[in-house]
């Protein structure tokens, strides 16, 4: 390095040592205000500043005494720091973005102190390119270590509370135990409570609509980030449980009080339809004890498989009427194909029109036969629901006769499962 340039290194990092202190506290409330994720958990944002003043401190020193990357060691609150944001889900980019936000803010004080130092324009010009090369190094090399970090985290972390926990759940569902305080004591999560059970996952990537694409690395961790912004949402009473059913699935359970559970369900539909990138969610309802924990969740495996079969996103629930004996008779989808063929004939055309005219029938049988209460539900004329009910009964080729309860039936499976049992065009 030329001798003036060096000296004038010194100068400079000198001065920015002195500050240290005040540059690393400018930049983690800087960090801690624009990083949503981070904001309302005390313990990560005191962890995030003792990341960003052993970086400082590091790359600081590193400047001043020329001490070559190669040579250095990631700063251990730095290392920990990503640690804990992979054990509490936090996605990774926030991670990767505290650094960029960091890196621009010093370099913005080191500009200050290289303009205030009154060089030379030439001197002042190879400093600010010394620090801007180094420093983008710095970030690019600790950027690597602590991602790194957190991937190995993650999936240790996953791992090592799944294959713990999951043993211990599974066994609770497929045992006899109908201790809520052994079962509390085994699992971690509140027996005593209502519980409603759900399945989330990430559709498959020809099943996802736009923007829903979610990188597999990341599938887990936004599943359990989505279940714990449900239950804030919803009031659980206690922390909702989450295992990992595989790699884009997750099943969960939310304790509720006997006062919030009625309405927690249609809380939940509320709750996803107004975030645009909510993963698929299946409910079950919600019932006491670990009986109810079993049901809740057979439930919504039911209301899982459903959804899954007939390529629904959004939120598919149990309680839904009809929904029960449709899962029943749907398990076995060539029999319910064929079924719906036989009974409806060609009124099980894939088509908007013969789906239009298969809820209006629908609607109509299940008010037992009025066109009044069809009209209503429906928000169309009386006579609109007269003329669809009769076209209906066209296309299917005769009248309702003895068969009406298998009409319905055939009815009830097109709604839940519509193309997987209907007639391709």
């Amino acid at each position: 390095m030329d001798p003036a340039i060096s000296e004038a290194n010194t100068t400079i990092m000198t001065r920015l040592i002195a500050r240290q202190a005040e540059v690393a506290r400018s930049v983690g409330h800087r960090l801690a205000s624009d990083i949503t994720e981070l904001r309302g958990d005390p313990e990560i944002i005191e962890l995030l500043r003792a990341s960003v003043g052993g970086n400082v401190d590091t790359i600081f020193h590193a400047l001043r005494y020329d001490i070559s990357l190669d040579n250095i060691e990631a700063p251990t609150a730095a290392l920990e720091y990503a640690r804990r944001l992979a054990q509490r889900g936090v996605p990774m980019n926030a991670l990767t973005r505290a650094y960029r936000i960091g890196h621009a803010l010093v370099l913005d004080v080191a500009s200050e102190e290289i303009n205030r130092a009154g060089f030379p324009a030439a001197t002042n010009l190879a400093l600010f390119e010394r620090l801007t090369s180094v420093t983008f190094r710095y970030i690019d090399w600790i950027s690597q270590q602590v991602v790194t970090v957190y991937e190995d985290e993650r999936d240790r972390w996953l791992t090592n509370r799944n294959s713990t926990q999951a043993l211990r759940v599974r066994e609770v569902l497929s045992g006899n135990d109908s201790d809520p305080e052994a079962v509390t004591a085994a699992i971690r999560y509140p027996m005593r409570r209502q519980h409603l059970a759900v399945v989330l996952w990430w559709p498959s990537e020809d099943r996802q609509s736009v923007g829903r694409a979610i990188p597999q690395d990341d599938a887990l961790a936004k599943l359990e980030q989505f279940l714990r912004a449900v239950a804030d949402h919803v009031g659980t009473q206690g922390s909702p449980l989450f295992l990992a059913a595989d790699q884009r699935t997750g099943w969960g359970w939310l304790p509720l009080s006997g006062a919030a559970a009625p309405g927690a369900s249609q809380q939940l539909r509320l709750f996803a339809d107004s975030h645009p990138g909510a993963p698929a969610v299946a409910v079950g309802t919600p019932l006491p004890s670990v009986d109810g924990f079993r049901q809740s969740h057979r439930q919504a495996l039911r209301a899982h498989s459903v959804a899954v079969t007939a390529n629904l996103n959004g939120v598919t629930a149990a309680d839904a009427p009809g929904f029960a004996a449709a899962a029943l008779m749907g398990e076995n989808q060539d029999n319910a194909r064929e079924f719906v063929h036989t009974v409806l004939g060609p009124l099980a055309g894939a088509g908007a029109s013969d789906a239009r005219l298969r809820e209006t029938l629908r609607v109509f049988l299940r008010h037992g036969g009025s066109y009044t209460a069809a009209a209503d539900e429906l928000v169309v004329h009386f006579n609109t629901v007269k003329y669809r009910v009769g076209r209906a009964l066209e296309r299917r080729g005769r009248p309702l006769g003895d068969d009406r309860l298998d009409v319905e039936m055939a009815l009830l499976l097109c709604h839940w499962y519509e193309s997987a049992v209907l007639i391709d065009e």
